[in-house]
Parts: C-alpha cells; sequence; structure tokens
C-alpha cells in the first residue's frame, strides 16, 4: 500500500507489535520458530528534480519500510535507510526489495543494522533485490552486514539493470554462524544468485550455494567464517588508484591472516575479503569504497551514519 509521511517515520517498537508478531531479537537469541511466514516487500522510485533526487514514490506492504528521505550531502544524493523491524528472518519468511533511480538522479541505500538469518525450521526464506538506474543515474546499495545462524536455508536474489552510462556500487558482507558467540555454520545452505545487466549486456552473472562443506573448502571460503564483495560499475578506475585499492587491502589483511583482492575487468570492478571477523570486513568494504566513489560517481566519500551507530 501507498506509504504516508507517517506510516514513513513510525517504526514497530516493543509496545507497538501487531498480534503474534517477533520482538527484535535482544543478546542473538533466534525468536520463536511456530509462527505463520511473513512475506514482506518495498518499492521505491527515485527521480531528478532539478538536481535534486526525490524519493517520489514508496509502496510497502508487510514489515519493510523506508523511515524517510536523507540528504547528508545534499540535495543531489537521496539516502534510504531500509527497515525491517522484526529484527530477523525465520524459515518461510519472504522479502522483497525494489529500487528505480530514474534518468539522471543519485541514490544511496543502506540498512541500520545487521541482518539476521535464524533457523529455518523446515523452511526456506527468500530475499529478492531488484535495482534498476535509468540514464546518466547512479545507485548505491550498502547494506550492513548478514548474519546466517546454524541450520539457516536462505535464497537471496539480485537483479541490477543500469542504463549503459548508469553507475552502480553493491556491498555484502556475509556471516557464516556467530564466531564471537562460538557458534559456527554447520548445518544448513545460502543459494546466492547475482546479475547485472549494463546497457544491452549481461555484465555479470554469479550464482553459488554455501554449505557448511563449501565454508571449509579451498575452492569456497577455506574455512573463513565472513565473505565480503563489493561490486562496481562504471567508468574504470585510473591504475594508480587502483593499486591504492589493492595495497591499503593488502596492508589491512597482512597481520590477520585474512585475503583481500580486487579485479578490474570491463566496466566492472570486483573487491573481495574473506576472514573471520565482521568489522574488519566492514572497515576493508568502507575504505575500498571510498577509494573509487569519488572516481567512479564524482562525489566524496563520507561515513554512513548508520553505519557507525
Amino acid at each position: 500500500m501507498p506509504d504516508t509521511a507517517d506510516h514513513a517515520n513510525a517504526l514497530y517498537s516493543a509496545n507497538s507489535q501487531p498480534p503474534g508478531s517477533r520482538l527484535p531479537g535482544t543478546g542473538g537469541a533466534a525468536p520463536e520458530q511456530g509462527h505463520a511466514p511473513w512475506h514482506a516487500s518495498l518499492s521505491l522510485r527515485f527521480a531528478d528534480d532539478q538536481g535534486t533526487t526525490r524519493l517520489v514514490e514508496r509502496r510497502h506492504s508487510g514489515p519493510l519500510r523506508v523511515q524517510k528521505a536523507l540528504y547528508p550531502e545534499g540535495g543531489a544524493v537521496c539516502h534510504a535507510i531500509v527497515v525491517h523491524p522484526p529484527g530477523g528472518v525465520v524459515g518461510g519468511d519472504q522479502l522483497a526489495l525494489s529500487a528505480d533511480v530514474g534518468e539522471g538522479a543519485r541514490a544511496f541505500l543502506t540498512t541500520p543494522g545487521a541482518a539476521k538469518w535464524y533457523k529455518a525450521n523446515g523452511k526456506v526464506s527468500r530475499q529478492n533485490v531488484r535495482l534498476q538506474a535509468g540514464a546518466g543515474a547512479s545507485i548505491e546499495w550498502m547494506p550492513q552486514e548478514t548474519i546466517f545462524f546454524d541450520d539457516a536455508h536462505v535464497e537471496l536474489d539480485q537483479d541490477i539493470t543500469l542504463a549503459a552510462d548508469a553507475s552502480f556500487i553493491g556491498c555484502e558482507i556475509l556471516c557464516m554462524g556467530r564466531r564471537a558467540s562460538g557458534e559456527s555454520f554447520r548445518s544448513g545452505r545460502v543459494v546466492q544468485r547475482t546479475r547485472i545487466r549494463h546497457g544491452a549486456r549481461l555484465l555479470w552473472w554469479e550464482q553459488g550455494a554455501l554449505t557448511p562443506d563449501g565454508v571449509a573448502s579451498p575452492l569456497g571460503m577455506d574455512r573463513y567464517s565472513v565473505c565480503a564483495t563489493l561490486l562496481a560499475v562504471g567508468a574504470p578506475l585510473p591504475a594508480a588508484v587502483l593499486a591504492q585499492l589493492r595495497s591499503d587491502g593488502a596492508e589491512a589483511v597482512a597481520v590477520s591472516g585474512a585475503a583481500f583482492g580486487a579485479t578490474q575487468m570491463k566496466g566492472l570492478l570486483c573487491v573481495r575479503h574473506l576472514g573471520h571477523d565482521s568489522e574488519a570486513a566492514r572497515e576493508i568494504m568502507l575504505a575500498a569504497w571510498r577509494t573509487l566513489r569519488p572516481h567512479l560517481l564524482g562525489r566524496a566519500a563520507f561515513d554512513p551514519r548508520s553505519w557507525r551507530t
């Protein structure tokens, strides 16, 4: 249904949960598993208004929404924080997010905290993300880390469609289990599919399944518990900037023994990190984003406020 201003600014609180709903988790504990699955969707549309990007349409169904449009960089870039008030996803839940950034508009989407995918209880949870950017537009999708609890069964699908001269930066940080709490990902399955279309061609297609065996395999995550990926589409980075990005990443993982790499292909940059520390992964991805953003989008880098709270 269409969002009103009051709807958009309201968050669920512990005292305003609908009957039968889940409260945001405390201490990382998974909620009870006997609920009926939730289906939630959020559709956003951004448009350029004489140099100011405006959130001109937002529709939501279920517990997935945007609080309000924010402008920490001035009017050119509209920031939107995508909120999922329940605080976690359990077996059978389905989330769908779509964002359409019109010609010449610029949008930055993020989340207020880590996403938690709990034990499946025999049901698969799904998330579908559809992003589209028109001519001369840019979209950044920078959610905070995603934590998969033991025995989570999840399907993640991302489809990004860009005009020939549009730009995109997207980042994901996947945490298999909760290492800091002594919990590993001993059972479960996380299926991922990512497609990026740029102009008339399919630029990137990646799919795979993360299982406990895959996490342990040298051909998978090589026993690391955190995997971070940043994908950027647009003008190629100058050689000196790419060298600096690689040098900074190598220095960041030198002491911990984690892994880092950056590969630039025609029209796309892929940055990856494997490690055991989600906070370290966050800093490494933010550092890469700060390096490439001015060259790719012509915008100075900054610290997303929600990533620091």
